[in-house]
């Protein structure tokens, strides 16, 4: 089971930007998919953005696609979340996640967008975005 460190996030004005990282311990030779899901109080947690760690193209939600970018540094074990443009309907808890998967190579978003498919989760943190 892998570990999983959350930073960044915090508030913001709407049109401002966050970026929150998370990384990982545990998995081996790229072969993971890690992203964040994000749960407003009342609703259903939602993916926003997931990646590969072999590469291939990325995984986003509708409602953050233009806005939001996630990447990944291999060499430190960390993926990033640029948060842009952001709305106050994105104010909500993130928390990062992340999957073993089989080695693959992908020309289509590989990582599955259902917070079942995860085995392991950071702490979450706190996003707000103040109109």
């Amino acid at each position: 089971q892998a570990h999983l460190q959350e930073s960044g996030g915090g508030s913001a004005q709407a049109g401002g930007s966050l970026r929150l990282s998370c990384t990982h311990s545990g998995y081996a030779f790229m072969t993971y998919c890690m992203g964040w899901f994000r749960q407003i109080p009342g609703k259903e947690r939602e993916a926003v953005a997931l990646i590969y760690g072999y590469g291939g193209p990325p995984w986003y939600g509708d409602s953050v696609k233009g806005r939001f970018t996630i990447s990944q540094d291999n060499d430190k074990n960390t993926a990033y979340l640029e948060m842009n443009d952001l709305k106050p309907e994105d104010t909500a808890i993130y928390t990062c996640a992340a999957t073993p998967v089989p080695l693959a190579h992908a020309t289509t978003p590989l990582c599955v967008p259902e917070d079942s498919a995860y085995n392991d989760w950071g702490q979450g943190t706190q996003v707000t975005v103040s109109s």
